[in-house]
């Protein structure tokens, strides 16, 4: 039963066709080990410029990169954060619904709000992995197979400081030639953050056997436990 109602839960997301193809791709790379759906992280510089030493133990970042899943089961992993938080961003309360994101025409992406502390990570740290891991910043409006403007690569400041740092990062990664494409990664100010619905929580984490988490999320896992062994925690923080 577990099982079907995964299966159902994909065919809700990306149709019956689209459910079957992913579960044939699973058992293919299963039987012959060859398929890899993820895209392979690259090695960047850290940022020149972070913010500055703070005493405070708690602050807020929110990033956008592709289907939330993986990007909150990235940084669910990093040593520091707190708490990580599928959601939405970008567009109004109104809107702020899987359903209705998933037309493209809310404004939203697919968003996680990041909690942590900043004596033991720092927004800078969290910005190399999200460039490095948790998505690829050169793709413009699609993630892997999804596509549409709620898989924008985005990065929603709350503060002037990290609005500061995510831009002079962005300048310094384009500057280093590190990726074969300019990176696209919009920063959007002034964005209010709704959490998701609760079967996208902790998804990666509760269902390390799904077709899509399999192909296109565990390898990023992976990818971060190699590039950032100091960082990397084995015991993700959960949502509640």
């Amino acid at each position: 039963m577990k099982s079907a109602n995964r299966f159902v839960q994909l065919m809700h997301r990306y149709g019956f066709w689209a459910a079957l193809l992913l579960v044939m791709m699973l058992v293919f790379q299963s039987l012959a080990g060859a398929f890899d759906g993820a895209e392979t992280a690259v090695v960047i510089p850290a940022p020149v410029n972070d913010e500055a030493p703070t005493a405070s133990h708690s602050e807020t970042a929110i990033f956008a990169g592709g289907c939330f899943w993986g990007v909150q089961g990235v940084f669910q992993h990093v040593k520091g954060v707190t708490n990580a938080v599928s959601g939405y961003a970008g567009g109004t309360a109104q809107t702020a619904n899987y359903d209705t994101v998933s037309g493209g025409n809310t404004g939203h992406a697919e968003s996680v709000q990041v909690t942590f502390d900043p004596q033991k990570v720092s927004y800078g740290q969290l910005l190399q992995i999200y460039f490095s891991v948790a998505h690829n910043p050169t793709e413009l409006n699609r993630q892997g197979p999804d596509s549409g403007t709620q898989y924008r690569s985005a990065i929603f400041p709350l503060t002037e400081s990290q609005q500061q740092v995510a831009e002079a990062y962005i300048a310094q990664l384009n500057g280093s030639k590190r990726f074969a494409k300019p990176l696209v990664t919009r920063i959007e100010n002034k964005a209010h953050f709704y959490p998701a619905e609760t079967y996208h929580q902790n998804f990666l984490n509760d269902n390390p056997d799904y077709p899509y988490i399999v192909i296109n999320d565990l390898p990023k896992i992976k990818q971060l436990q190699q590039l950032f062994p100091q960082q990397y925690r084995s015991d993700p923080v959960l949502v509640n």
